[in-house]
């Protein structure tokens, strides 16, 4: 399946947390957002404004490091904030009950590599990575997300 890309540059912070809400207001039950990039690039401070986002400016989002999932109630629907960088197996994915989640939830993945095949295909990959004076963050989707990536090619 073919994919598309759109490239963002965030200058700061805020343009990070501005992103993070912006896909939240996207988000539907059953979609995975894959956070991908190095450690300090700010995948967990674009899950924070996304939870954020859906569930106000004052909720406490722990960085899930070593609870491997947090997840939070957002009417009938949960939001799994996953960091799967000490995950051992990809079958401990399975364990969790994240791939089970993907089917009903939303899911906010940071090191998504590390579930192997697991990973689901329509899923929104989302890679940041450091440059000189800002971040980039390149946005891979299939034709599933692509009406609602639009909101994005106009910021672009």
């Amino acid at each position: 399946m073919a994919k598309s890309t759109i490239t963002l540059r965030l200058q700061s912070e805020a343009d990070t947390a501005q992103l993070g809400q912006t896909l939240a207001n996207l988000a539907n039950p059953g979609d995975c957002f894959l956070l991908n990039g190095q450690i300090g690039v700010g995948k967990s401070s674009l899950a924070r404004a996304f939870i954020r986002a859906l569930l106000g400016p004052d909720v406490e989002v722990p960085s899930p490091t070593f609870t491997l999932v947090q997840t939070y109630d957002y009417g009938d629907v949960e939001i799994w904030h996953t960091d799967l960088y000490r995950l051992g197996d990809p079958q401990e994915a399975v364990e969790l009950g994240l791939v089970d989640a993907f089917e009903d939830h939303i899911c906010l993945i940071e090191w998504p590599e590390l579930l192997g095949d697991m990973v689901p295909e329509s899923a929104l990959d989302i890679h940041l990575e450091i440059i000189d004076d800002a971040h980039l963050c390149t946005i891979s989707f299939d034709e599933n997300w692509a009406s609602r990536m639009r909101v994005l090619n106009e910021d672009a």
